[in-house]
């Protein structure tokens, strides 16, 4: 229940993006948070306010000049008797709006006479999003004090357009929500943190990879968590189908090689955790078009060559975080393991977990994990993923 007691009212405009708020709505509440919706004459093309309200579980508000809402002056109680204002899907159109104080209507008017945090979620089709007139829009907002989350990359609703102006995801859109509304102590402000999170593909010619099971689940909670106790974070993240957390600054890799790349790029940093399951091994030479499968052959042999070892890189840099962790993924012997690689890689400390195939620990939402270190082992308890990563965090903040 992060957002227990907090008020958002939930500004919805007029783009096929629209339908991402009913889901927004809901994750809203889920973490405790009472969600009032205005709605634009647009945004009501797309989504209708009955659904909006059912899962609102409040009002719908939609007219500026509404005889039963003004009575009370009620697009300035709107505007002050909240927590923060999200726009979500915030339009080119809004925006500009927003970027000129005009106030023509109630969610325009609501922006212009509030005094709360505004945090916004652009969508639009990547032209709009690229054109002149958005982009000194987008930076007079800003200037403003206006908060960004988004928009990201991909398809489009229309047919083969691509590009930067999808919404954020609603989680995406949550956690940035989380992060505004959050006043607890900041111990990491001021720290640099590098996290490795998710796996990495090891091509072996343009169509397969050598990969494996992990979803970056646990690596992009440990991300989130230090970011929210004030450290400045980068994400280096292999291929994952997660949304990204907020607050972070995040870089995309592939292979091993790049993630090493990516890491000491990144340097120097106070904290380094090493979450991602690296591929030990990748093929030494990669095929340049795909391998065929030809009749009455066996299957081409693989020629493997082993991956840098990041942990075991960083642990021993000249440029060295003040703190290093690692990550020990096994089946078998956990803890005689995890020693073994804490001595021979120079870390501060391994977390350690068993993901044998029946624990579920490998793409699921839980985990269990020991710390090892020079003075022990610490047994943590069945925790979700969100909690090992928030009590981690602490953990590490208590190391400065």
């Amino acid at each position: 229940m992060t957002l227990s007691g907090k008020r958002i009212l939930l500004i919805i405009s007029g783009g096929i993006a629209a339908y991402k708020s009913l889901d927004l709505i809901r994750r809203l509440r889920e973490r405790g948070a009472e969600v009032r919706p205005v709605m634009t004459a647009g945004a009501q093309e797309f989504v209708t306010p009955l659904a909006v309200g059912a899962l609102a579980a409040d009002h719908v508000y939609t007219e500026l000049f509404s005889r039963e809402d003004e009575q009370d002056v009620g697009h300035i109680r709107l505007a002050r008797d909240c927590d923060l204002i999200c726009v979500a899907p915030a339009t080119a159109d809004l925006m500009a709006k927003m970027a000129n104080g005009l106030a023509g209507d109630l969610a325009t008017t609501v922006l212009l006479a509030t005094n709360k945090p505004v945090l916004i979620s652009p969508a639009m089709n990547p032209a709009m999003w690229a054109h002149p007139a958005t982009r000194r829009n987008t930076e007079t907002l800003k200037r403003d004090g206006i908060g960004f989350i988004g928009p990201m990359s991909g398809e489009m609703a229309e047919s083969n357009e691509a590009g930067e102006g999808r919404m954020a995801e609603p989680l995406q859109i949550v956690a940035a929500i989380e992060a505004l509304l959050d006043d607890a102590p900041k111990p990491l402000a001021g720290k640099k943190a590098i996290v490795t999170s998710g796996p990495t593909h090891e091509p072996i010619d343009p169509v397969r990879y050598i990969a494996n099971r992990s979803s970056g689940k646990q690596g992009h909670a440990i991300a989130g968590a230090l970011a929210r106790l004030g450290a400045e974070v980068t994400l280096v993240s292999g291929p994952v189908t997660i949304p990204d957390p907020a607050g972070v600054n995040l870089i995309h890799v592939e292979s091993a090689a790049n993630m090493l790349d990516a890491v000491t790029s990144s340097l120097p940093a106070d904290i380094a955790v090493f979450v991602a399951a690296v591929a030990d091994w990748r093929v030494a030479t990669a095929s340049g078009n795909k391998i065929k499968k030809k009749e009455g052959e066996g299957p081409a042999p693989l020629e493997l060559t082993e991956n840098p070892d990041i942990l075991k890189t960083i642990g021993h840099h000249e440029n060295r975080p003040q703190l290093v962790v690692g990550f020990a993924a096994e089946t078998a012997d956990v803890v005689s393991n995890a020693q073994a690689k804490l001595a021979r890689k120079g870390a501060d400390f391994i977390v350690a977990n068993d993901v044998s195939p029946e624990t579920g620990i490998m793409g699921g939402d839980r985990n269990r994990v020991r710390i090892v270190s020079k003075d022990g082992v610490e047994d943590w308890p069945d925790l979700s993923k969100d909690e090992t990563a928030a009590r981690l965090a602490e953990r590490i903040a208590g190391a400065f």
